[in-house]
């Protein structure tokens, strides 16, 4: 290859990179923009009680599209399985600033969700196929660091267009994003014509699709709309196991299955995809509660929370570029060891917030959940795709990005079901205990009034005190009891074994592609 060719070649893939950079960038800023926003979301739209669906609805499409699309990009190439990703994204975010009730915005979060699905774990399997293995440390650890960054710009930026423009535009700066990400990829990237043709497992998609929603369903609405025993319940539980047991069955049989359970024979990639769970159920929970926390309990404003988060982003971005960096000279389990120790300890330290904690307290406790998960986002994708060969990259690495986003749903929906309870039942029982004998008149357990500052000046001192405590209290519960999956994803590290990337490896398919 001529120097000029092989200048060009570079280019090419620089370019190409920072398209897929960028996908990546839009897709995960989302939650975390909509996390810092959702306390003004929520007081104008009303819904506390629902709002753990702005989250769970984008992540349960997102969900269930990954692997769906992971395996289609295996068959029919990952460019246009990217490129649709970008469009419906940004067809769901036009749609996101349209809506009119938390209802409509989790409708609209869900195609988001599915955008995403399809443009996040293409955008990492392009990234193994262009780059040669020994570039692959440094790389994954800039596509860990990216979501590292966009948790540090999306609550920022979302609590600045919040507080001063109007949170429907948090939506809306995702359209120049999107545009830019899919002009460098879609005319840049010349992918290989190259593909093995495969059947599509439709009865294994529909099958997931559809125990995954029956699962979300069956956790949100119980307790709430329907009691837990209740038909309606009892039903979308069933319907769950049902779902999962008939997936299960035609996944084992399936010519070309969307998940292929031989795979977890890997001892590296099942406990990689262990770990992606469970970590990700504890981070979700201090990344959508210590806003809620701040702005709820301490009374701060949408910017304040964004940047009280700002240090746990910082944290992660420097484990992921960390981790990256390591992977050439360090075995995955050495790396991921001590970092999910630290994720352990800062999860024990929220547990032990209170009103009076100081500022600076907060922030050590955010550094340190940082830390612990950053090397996740980094080390994890590559050890992931260890063991596979080129036409299951799709496969592996989507599956690992399902079951991180899985966690995270169920972490949400699980310890949002745990924190909803307890803030309810805890005040009624404040106010029963308190002389006012109940609560007062007019006054709703969902306290969006709380969230907005104009809201807290309305309320009696002595009410908004019993309510303050008991919205803390319910939180810190909730942080509790997300220590458990912190300490299993520690206990699952130990048993990655004692691989480690070989940067000798044969290269990827860049050069097939051009």
């Amino acid at each position: 290859m001529t120097t000029k060719a092989k200048g060009n070649k570079n280019n090419s893939m620089g370019v190409v990179l920072a398209g897929l950079l960028l996908g990546i960038l839009m897709a995960s800023m989302d939650n975390t923009i909509v996390a810092t926003a959702m306390g003004t979301i929520i007081g104008e739209l009303g819904g506390l009680d629902k709002f753990v669906w702005v989250t769970s609805a984008y992540m349960v499409a997102e969900m269930a599209g990954m692997p769906i699309f992971g395996k289609l990009s295996d068959m029919y190439g990952r460019k246009r399985f990217f490129v649709f990703g970008i469009i419906v994204f940004m067809f769901g975010s036009i749609l996101c600033g349209t809506a009119d009730s938390i209802v409509e915005l989790s409708i609209y979060r869900a195609i988001q969700g599915i955008g995403a699905g399809a443009m996040v774990p293409t955008a990492f399997t392009i990234m193994f196929d262009v780059v040669p293995p020994q570039d692959r440390g440094k790389l994954g650890g800039l596509f860990g660091a990216v979501f590292g960054l966009s948790s540090i710009f999306g609550p920022l930026l979302g609590a600045y267009i919040t507080d001063y423009i109007h949170w429907e535009w948090i939506f809306y700066i995702n359209l120049p994003l999107g545009a830019i990400a899919f002009v460098l990829v879609a005319f840049f990237y010349k992918e290989s014509a190259i593909h093995t043709k495969q059947k599509i497992d439709w009865v294994g998609a529909a099958t997931l699709v559809g125990g995954i929603v029956a699962l979300m369903f069956a956790l949100e609405l119980g307790g709430k709309e329907y009691a837990w025993d209740s038909v309606q319940i009892i039903g979308l539980f069933a319907a769950f196991a049902v779902l999962t047991l008939v997936f299960i069955f035609v996944e084992r049989r399936a010519e070309e299955p969307i998940i292929t359970f031989g795979m977890f024979k890997q001892r590296l990639y099942a406990s990689s995809n262990l770990i992606a769970i469970l970590s990700g159920a504890a981070f979700i929970t201090a990344s959508v509660y210590i806003p809620i926390y701040v702005q709820g309990v301490l009374g701060g404003k949408a910017t304040n929370s964004g940047l009280l988060l700002l240090p746990m982003m910082v944290g992660s971005v420097v484990t992921a570029s960390l981790g990256g960096i390591f992977l050439n000279r360090f075995k995955f389990r050495t790396i991921m060891v001590p970092t999910l120790a630290i994720l352990v300890v800062g999860m024990g330290l929220l547990a032990t917030l209170n009103p009076d904690t100081p500022r600076w307290m907060i922030t050590i406790m955010m550094i340190l959940v940082g830390l612990g998960i950053g090397a996740s986002f980094s080390v994890l994708s590559n050890a992931a795709i260890h063991s596979f060969s080129a036409r299951q990259r799709g496969s592996a690495t989507s599956t690992l990005n399902f079951l991180r986003s899985l966690g995270m749903t169920l972490g949400i929906t699980v310890f949002g079901i745990i924190q909803s309870h307890l803030f309810s039942s805890k005040l009624s029982k404040a106010f029963a205990e308190s002389d006012m004998g109940a609560m007062p008149e007019g006054m709703s357990s969902d306290v969006r009034e709380l969230l907005s500052e104009e809201g807290r000046k309305a309320i009696p001192p002595q009410v908004l005190e019993t309510i303050t405590d008991t919205l803390s209290s319910s939180i810190v519960t909730t942080f509790t009891w997300a220590i458990i999956p912190a300490v299993l994803a520690l206990i699952a590290s130990f048993a990655m074994g004692g691989e480690k990337m070989d940067p000798n490896a044969e290269e990827g398919e860049y050069s097939a592609a051009h």
